[in-house]
Formats: C-alpha cells, structure tokens, sequence
C-alpha cells in the first residue's frame, strides 16, 4: 500500500510526521537561495522526506539529490525506506552507492551515499555533472569526510555551480554558525514531536564491569517495562559480552537479542531495524551508530550507558588509536530521545543525575584529533596545497596538517611544494587510507597484489576474519568466511588488486611473507622482542605488547598493524611474524652500520660497539676499543653526573674547598662560582670533561684531575679571597690549628675543647670578621657540653653551671673562675698539683 501520493503542488505524505511542518519553508528557501540549514531533532522524518519533497522542485532541473550519511547501515536504511514509500525497490529513482554496494539506474533521482563516496564523486568530477542537490544527513556528528565534504562542495558552489543546492541537515547543531559558513544562509527548525519520556538513574559502581552493570539494567527493564529495549554500549566487545551475560540469564523465548554494529552483516543488522514480530520484544544492543542517523521500530525503553569509542590520532607515532570517553550531553539527549518516538518511554542512565551537567556539551569534531593524511592527499588532487584555503567549521589543526604532510611526502604522494604527485594519483585511485594504497600499489610490483588487497580490506573492514592478533590467521579466516559481507569483500580487494597493477609491467611474483607486505604500509612499525615474552620494541622507538600466552609472543620479530593505548602501554591488535632476514628485506635501505660509545652505569665506564641498527631497534652489535676523544671525555663526564657527582674520588680538603665556597657564595652572592653536587652535575661537561683526556672509567679519573678542574672554576681573585675569608682552620690561643666545617647546615662550626680558648675576650670571627663561627665547646673527652656564638657571653654566664659539673667528672683538668683571663691550655694538670 501507497503511503504518499503526488499532486501539482509536489509530493503529499499519507502518514503525517513532524518534519511536514517546515517542508514548505525550506522548499521557499531552497527556491531562493543557493544553500541552507536545516535543524529537526531525531524522528522528525528529515532523511527520508526532505529528498523526497526536493525531487520534484524546478530548480532542480531534473538533476540528482545526493543524501550523505555517515554510515553505510544509515545509508542503507534511508534508502530501503525512501524507496519503500515510492512502492520501488532500491536502484529505481532511489538509489545506493557505499563501500561494497551500488544500486543506481537510468531512473535514479536520489541517490544515498557515504560521505567518503561523496568525497571521491567530487574529487573524480569536480562539477557534479548531473547532480542539482547535496544533503548533508546528521551532519552534527562531525565526521572527518562530511567536513571535508562541505568545504568542497562549497567551493564547487562558489567557482563552478552557483546553481548547486548544499543543505546540512542536524539534530542538534548550531545552525547558525553554519550558515554563516554558507554565506548567512535561511536557518530552518522543526521542532519536532517526541513523547514524554521519564529519565531514571542508576548509579554506576566504577569498580564493576559496565557488562555487568549493562546487564543487570536490561533484566530490570524486562521486568518493569513493556516494549522493545536499546541500550547503548562503547563498541562491538562490550555488546558480545553483554550478550552472552543475558543469553545465560534471560529465559523468555518472547525476547530476542539484536546486536547492532559496524561490522556486521546486513542480514545481522536487519534483525536489529526491522519491526519485532507480534508477541516478540527485542533487546538491541547497540554502539552509537543507533543516536540518530537510523531508527529502530518498537523501541520505547533506552538504556545509556554513557560512554562511547572515539579514534584518536597521535601525530607523534603515526597511530589512531579508539578512545573510550563520556558522552556529551547532545548525544545523551540524542539516546534518551529513542526512547519516545512513537508512545511515551523511560531512559535508564548508568549515572547519578548531577553528573549530567558535567557531561560536554557537544562531541569533539574528529577534524580536531583525526589523521589527516588522507584529508591532505584529498585537499593536493583538489588544488588546495594548503587546506587552509578552503572554508572549515573547525579549520585542521596545522600540527596535524604538517604531520600528514610529511608522511605523504615519504610516500612521494606529495612533491616539496605540497602538490599531488604521479604516485600521489595512484594511491587516491584505490579508496584506500594512503598507507595501505601504498603497500597494494607496491606489492603490484611483485606481483602479489591479491594478497596485499586482502590485508587492507581486513584492515578497513573491521571484524573480518575473526579477532586472532595472528594476521595469517586472521586472513585464513577471511578466506573461509563464505557471508556474503566477507565475499563482497573480496571482490573488492580483487577490484584494488587489478586497480594496483594496471599500467605494472607482467610482474615475477616474489613471494613476499605477510610480515614483508605488512612493513610496506607500517615500516615504523616493525617490532624485535625483547625482555619478557610478548614484550616489543618497535622501530620507531615505542615500546608495544601482547598477550604472553599467544604464539606470536615468542617470535623474534613482528609487524604490528594495530595498536592501541597510549605511549606508556601499547597493545598489539593485529601483527605478522616475522625474521630476520623479513626485516633485512624489508627494511634493508633503512638499516645503518655505525660505531657507538655509550656508558655503562653499572660498571662506570664508557664501553664502545659495532652497531647494525634499524632506527630504534640494535639487530646486532660488536664489542670495539674505545678510542679516547673530545667526545668521548663528554660521554664519560655526562656518564658520571648522572651517577652523581659523589662518586668522584675528592679529596678532604677539595671537599672542604668546596664547602668553604658555598659558604661564601650564600653568604655574599653570585660572584662565588655554584660548586654543589646538583650545579657540578648539570655542566658536567664543562668543567669535568676538558681534564678526562685518555680515561675512559671512573675508576681512571684521580683527584688530582680532580683539583685541576677546581682550580679552573675558581678564577685566581677568588682563590686569594677564599683563604682570607673562608680559612681552613682555627689557630686557638693554644698555637693548635682547628679544621673549620663548613659542611654543617647554618653558619660555619668550629669543634674545640673548652681549655683551649681561655683568654679569649673576643668570639673567633670569620670573613674580616663579620662571621661569628659556631662554637661547639667540648669537655676534655671531647663530648659537646655546649654551643654558642657568643663566647664572652657565655664565659659571664652558663661558664658557672658548666664549671660546676665539669670539675667534677674532669678535676685533672682546669676549671677556671675566670677563663676570660686564665691562660689557654690542652693538656691536663701534672699528677700531684
């Protein structure tokens, strides 16, 4: 049954939905401007019935409607359902074009496309011969290709097409920043119509499995609510392992589970979209591909569990990386609103409602954290050697752009000015990431293409093959695999596969290893094991792991594909095995023979090697002498202050000098040169260095050498002035000399026994005087029995007490009522006196 029908006014709908509202404002503003926006919150009906009403307007001219989506399930499902409601069949004046699907005919008037097919439509014909409209769907999700596919377009529009229809269609987006991107274009909003739908909250414990939290939510939904269940979930392991926790708990034949991912099957993901058969409630378990760009029959209970898998580019290690991260608050309403499309529903939140508002407000656009290298090689065929020229919500960051540049240029896809070059050409000829169109383009000329293509569709179609980290197994997998996702798959390779090697000459097939094919694409990626199992040092200086246990652990060698976490703790995803002769052949033009010296902390010496070396990676070495040099001195000077410089073999008295000039350099500033440990460490190599001459170890170095680099930091003005104001010793009134500390924390102490100072008047000073030194006052078995910086105080003072208990525990020594006048002595009184 028809559920539209055309009259001279245009295209009239049976069924009303909320989009209708506004269906005439925007045909007005479409009629009279070149471009604008439209905003309508999910389930409004905008990707199916805003193409439809456009198809019969004059401007168009009987020109194409392209619908971008962000996915290939979003583009799929628009189609099938615009084509539903004409009472066609997709490739009719409705059709399909994604990775691995083309329905179109003669008939076509709409046609649903990716974004990243858009972007190579483009760039392929920079007019859009044909095409009278472009409908960027759900385009508040910021995709990296719906971006890139704007700023085209709207430099087609503004040098080739004035005549071009662009309109960003968004459930939730500032619509008037992108208008005025467009050119302070006519913004239209539809309000929409949900139903009520009743938020509850379910605080999460952070130390449980959000599995199992996810797990327990939906058997509680089952129980308290009627109709189908969506529950979001990060990516497509936490969906299986929900799934398999409520096949082992729920018993009802009436609930089917529906998983609803990427990589999956579109029989698979039917299941998930299509109505539920009467008396049957689904269960979809899903990633955030379900917020807003397809729609899900039934559903009138949603449960969120806030988090979502994000890619995440690390310019500085060539690696994306999936994120898990907090929803913002725009997809969270997004989720929520599933809930009450059709009848009022209930939102399960794992969170404490406080929490919301800490949420962002708004998803972080993927130009911002995305490679760029693609974008760049786009950007170059397009003319604009500096994306920049082009108009951006969000312009790429330069850092990510020079990143991308410079990779590109290794692959001389791009020439020093930053233009497209002939095998810059070749690798956008395969709808590849640049890499991997490099590694097919290259393997083309060994003859092994096939097996190159095969890689790179497991790389780009995920899930395929299975989940083994093994890359052979992985693709015997996908050999085997008889679905249909697996089989247009490998057409498809076979289509990059012939697109590689035409205009090769016959090619003598070599017979490359996976490793080798793998290090074509990821030659910074190539791992040597090293210490425990599983435990890999990649070329390019990262450290990576995998699991122990898996066979790939103990091979000498691997070529990581995947990776995933940060610097401080890589997984390896996805590798090939590989040996040594892989690596030599792989890599061979990249590994260099030089002589290294570096110095061994454990023996403290400088040791030197024959080095065979693959950037980061040492394959081999080979013990040599060390030849003694300006260079060498360095190394073992630096070498030493990391030790510390306490390991230097310094005599008493250079230590003492040293002591005695950080007293002075406290006391009277900067013009004392800094000798403490932390200052001699840090210029090592300044002043330690020019007086290693031959010495290769620590143990070489004496304390002559020692005092040598003294006497050089200390200029001869300072070394007079250090003796008069900083003196070694005391001279007590004794004629004993007294060795100063000057080591001791506050003012410099003198350690002494009381007799030898009788007489004294006046405290001992240092540095002309200014200086009272801190007298430790010892009994005649040199125990302290006071201390004091005022002498003479003390001889009219404590000397009483002290005197006291002194003459008792010593009466063979002197104890003076006066010791300001007594005579100065060390030694005891005579037997018998």
């Amino acid at each position: 049954m028809r559920n539209l029908r055309l009259d001279t006014n245009g295209m009239k709908f049976d069924t009303p939905l909320p989009i209708d509202d506004v269906l005439d404002a925007l045909r007005g503003a479409l009629g009279a401007h070149a471009s604008a926006v439209l905003v309508a919150p999910p389930g409004a009906g905008k990707t199916t019935r805003v193409p439809l009403t456009l198809m019969g307007e004059s401007w168009l001219g009987g020109r194409k409607i392209l619908v971008l989506e962000p996915r290939r399930i979003a583009a799929r499902a628009a189609a099938e359902r615009m084509a539903r409601t004409l009472s066609e069949s997709v490739g009719e004046r409705v059709g399909l074009r994604a990775r691995m699907v083309s329905k179109s005919g003669p008939k076509t008037r709409i046609e649903v496309v990716t974004e990243g097919v858009f972007t190579r439509m483009i760039l392929d014909d920079p007019e859009l011969s044909g095409v009278g409209a472009v409908l960027f769907d759900e385009f508040h999700e910021r995709s990296l290709d719906a971006d890139l596919g704007l700023a085209l377009a709207l430099d087609c529009q503004r040098g080739l097409r004035d005549d071009l229809r662009i309109l960003p269609m968004s459930a939730t987006l500032d619509g008037a920043r992108v208008a005025k991107l467009l050119g302070d274009v006519p913004v239209i909003e539809s309000e929409g119509r949900a139903f009520p739908v009743e938020t509850r909250h379910l605080a999460r414990d952070p130390n449980a499995r959000i599995e199992d939290q996810m797990a327990d939510a939906v058997l509680r939904a089952l129980r308290a609510e009627s109709g189908s269940i969506l529950a979001f979930l990060p990516g497509q392991g936490e969906i299986r392992r929900v799934e398999e926790r409520l096949k082992e708990r729920v018993c009802d034949p009436a609930v089917v589970l529906a998983p609803l991912y990427g990589a999956m099957d579109a029989k698979a993901q039917d299941l998930a979209l299509e109505p539920s058969r009467a008396g049957l409630r689904k269960v979809v378990l899903a990633t955030s591909i379900a917020e807003t760009s397809i729609t899900i029959e039934g559903v009138r209970v949603v449960i969120d569990c806030g988090l979502a898998r994000v890619p995440r580019f690390e310019p500085d290690v060539g690696v994306t990386r999936l994120e898990t991260v907090r929803v913002s608050r725009a997809a969270a309403d997004q989720r929520r609103g599933r809930a009450g499309r059709t009848e009022p529903g209930v939102c399960y939140r794992l969170w404490d409602e406080p929490q919301t508002q800490s949420l962002p407000a708004f998803g972080e656009p993927e130009i911002r954290s995305a490679d760029l290298s693609g974008l760049l090689l786009d950007c170059a065929e397009w003319g604009a050697t500096d994306p920049l020229a082009l108009s951006w919500i969000d312009p790429p960051p330069r850092t990510a752009i020079e990143a991308a540049r410079e990779e590109l240029t290794e692959l001389e896809a791009l020439d020093a000015k930053g233009r497209i070059t002939a095998m810059g050409k070749r690798l956008r000829a395969l709808p590849l990431p640049p890499r991997l169109a490099r590694m097919v383009i290259a393997a083309a000329g060994n003859g092994q293409a096939d097996e190159a293509a095969e890689i790179a569709a497991l790389m780009v179609e995920r899930g395929l093959g299975g989940n083994d980290i093994d890359l052979a197994l992985r693709l015997e997998g996908f050999r085997r695999d008889r679905s249909r996702r697996a089989g247009d798959m490998r057409k498809l390779a076979a289509g990059w596969a012939r697109v590689a090697s035409s205009g090769h000459p016959a090619a003598l097939r070599e017979d490359m290893s996976l490793a080798r094919l793998l290090a074509l694409a990821f030659p910074e990626r190539i791992g040597k094991a090293r210490g425990a199992p599983g435990q890999f040092l990649l070329a390019n200086g990262r450290g990576a792991n995998l699991d122990p246990a898996h066979p790939l652990a103990r091979s000498p060698y691997i070529v990581a594909a995947e990776l995933s976490g940060s610097a401080a703790s890589t997984r390896i995803l996805l590798a090939a095995a590989a040996d040594e002769a892989d690596v030599i052949a792989a890599a061979g033009h990249r590994i260099r023979e030089a002589d290294e010296t570096d110095f061994d902390q454990e023996t403290a010496t400088l040791k030197a090697r024959r080095v065979r070396r693959l950037d980061a990676i040492r394959l081999a070495n080979e013990p040599r002498a060390v030849v003694a040099s300006d260079e060498t001195a360095r190394m073992l000077a630096a070498g030493i202050a990391k030790l510390g410089v306490d390991r230097l073999p310094w005599s008493k008295a250079q230590i003492q000098l040293r002591h005695r000039v950080g007293f002075l350099r406290a006391a009277e500033g900067e013009e004392w040169p800094d000798l403490s440990d932390d200052a001699l460490a840090a210029t090592a190599g300044e002043w330690l260095a020019p007086f290693l001459d031959g010495k290769t170890k620590l143990a070489e170095i004496g304390a002559d050498d020692l005092g040598a680099a003294l006497d050089a930091l200390l200029p001869w003005t300072l070394k007079r002035r250090v003796d008069d104001e900083a003196p070694t010793h005391f001279e007590a009134p004794t004629g004993n000399r007294h060795a100063i500390d000057y080591e001791t924390a506050g003012a410099p102490a003198l350690h002494i026994r009381v007799q030898e100072l009788f007489g004294l008047t006046r405290h001992p000073c240092i540095a002309d005087g200014k200086l009272p030194l801190t007298l430790h006052l010892l009994s005649p078995a040199h125990r302290p029995i006071q201390i004091t910086r005022d002498l003479p105080g003390f001889w009219k003072g404590s000397w009483a007490a002290v005197k006291a208990e002194m003459k008792g525990r010593y009466p063979r020594h002197p104890w003076p009522d006066d010791p300001a006048s007594a005579a100065p002595t060390a030694r005891a009184k005579p037997r018998g006196t």
